[in-house]
């Protein structure tokens, strides 16, 4: 994703990190391909959004949801339940959506409506003929509400397909207060040096440093972009993550001798690079803040926070905080994800789903259930549950257009989007061995070929 102006990519970048640099900071925050969706005798609700009744219609939904998230989901489902007389029948996709998706498409019985967690699979499920185009309503709303960068993620080859309903900002580093308190640090990292320097602190304070989910390979993934984003910039994000560049160019390089600073020293890492790759990404939370030895810091998105609440007895504000991502090159940087809703199925349900999910309406009430971001601009933030996950939310939008999209999500599923394979294994064999920078860079280099095709 490209914007038209680099000043402003920085200026947005830069208003983005001293936003969250401020609030988060030590001192801070404790179907049928028609292209009308309406239609005469819906429900109008008080920002003036007008949906068809549905009397009698069930709506199949598929996402990767399941418990908290499915329910909170569900809550946003029940207005327009509501609003339309439709029924949803909500359908678990599992951890492999592409697959379990592509057997229903395929077998004549895919759900109306789907939620992609990776762009990449968009593209190709957009390719395969398998995606209904937006209707005039869902794009109406769409424009609206969002800004040129989240429209450009939902659209491929010049159609629009998908409505970002649900974001994630991946570029936030948790810690835990009594043990920064306890080393006697007051001050949050704002630059990689500064990180590294914090880490080294903590651990000769007594607390493992950095918590590192690598077990679980997309975290690593997070890790190396963020790195690679704020160091090597967006234009050389983009190529890469389209696979323009090789995976062994210099930049590459770079960004895995900068993550070697940090994998290669066992007494910054919480267990120790053999521990690290024992951990699951809960795991990673938790061990943060629960035990009698906690570690001090976990790397990712706004997430974690719904970890922080559901397994642990620590209270974000106070025993739990967060700060921006530490600044590499000369900007902070802002990697987001997201989930994309889209059409499997032609008719009118189908698409006044879709043109709810890109109300505003729909926003505030998904926002308020807690444990979400959305990159809805015209929401009211004031729905938000808490503070924080309402100043991570400000910050995302702040960002502009000059975020990126997380790079792995771009990438063909075999590559950036299945455990065992690919990026994800070859970033955790880098964790085992970081000081195999130009293997690592080989295996990534004929994985990425192999999944794009130009192998």
């Amino acid at each position: 994703m490209r914007t038209s102006s680099n000043n402003r990519n920085r200026r947005a970048a830069a208003i983005a990190t001293a936003f969250l640099a401020g609030a988060l900071a030590l001192s801070g925050c404790g179907g049928g391909g028609n292209d009308k969706s309406g239609g005469t005798g819906g429900s109008e609700s008080s920002s003036g959004l007008k949906l068809p009744k549905l009397n009698g219609q069930t709506l199949e939904v598929a996402a990767v949801w399941t418990g908290a998230e499915q329910a909170n989901f569900m809550k946003v489902m029940d207005e327009f339940k509501k609003r339309t007389g439709a029924k949803i029948n909500f359908v678990p996709t599992g951890n492999n959506t592409s697959t379990f998706l592509g057997t229903r498409i395929q077998g004549g019985k895919p759900p109306d409506v789907a939620f992609l967690p990776q762009v990449g699979v968009l593209h190709q499920f957009a390719d395969k003929g398998w995606l209904k185009p937006l209707g005039a309503d869902a794009k109406a709303q769409l424009a609206k509400n969002f800004s040129k960068g989240w429209v450009d993620l939902g659209t491929w080859k010049g159609t629009r397909y998908g409505v970002y309903a649900k974001a994630a900002n991946k570029s936030l580093v948790w810690y835990n207060t009594q043990a920064f308190d306890a080393a006697g640090i007051k001050t949050a990292p704002k630059t990689w040096k500064d990180f590294l320097q914090t880490a080294q602190t903590l651990s000769d304070a007594g607390s493992p440093a950095v918590s590192v989910g690598g077990a679980d390979g997309w975290t690593l993934t997070d890790w190396f972009e963020n790195v690679y984003l704020s160091q090597a910039g967006p234009e050389k994000y983009d190529q890469l993550a389209a696979h323009k560049i090789k995976w062994t160019d210099p930049s590459v390089k770079d960004a895995l001798t900068t993550l070697a600073q940090l994998w290669g020293k066992n007494d910054l890492i919480a267990g120790g690079t053999q521990g690290a790759l024992n951990t699951e990404f809960p795991k990673s939370v938790t061990q943060t803040f629960s035990g009698s030895t906690p570690a001090a810091m976990v790397f990712e998105g706004d997430f974690v926070a719904a970890n922080i609440n559901g397994d642990t007895k620590a209270k974000l504000g106070t025993d739990a905080k967060v700060f921006p991502f530490p600044a590499v090159g000369s900007q902070a940087p802002v990697v987001s994800g997201g989930d994309v809703a889209v059409a499997l199925k032609g008719g009118q349900g189908a698409q006044a789903l879709l043109t709810f999910l890109a109300s505003t309406d729909a926003a505030q009430i998904w926002a308020a259930q807690g444990g979400i971001l959305s990159p809805n601009k015209e929401m009211d933030m004031s729905s938000y549950k808490d503070a924080i996950t309402k100043q991570i939310a400000q910050q995302l939008l702040a960002a502009g257009d000059s975020f990126r999209f997380d790079m792995s999500d771009q990438a063909p599923a075999a590559f950036g989007g299945t455990a065992g394979v690919g990026e994800w294994k070859d970033l955790q064999d880098f964790l085992r061995n970081p000081k195999d920078i130009a293997g690592t860079q080989q295996k990534l280099e004929a994985d990425a070929a192999k999944a794009y095709g130009t192998g």
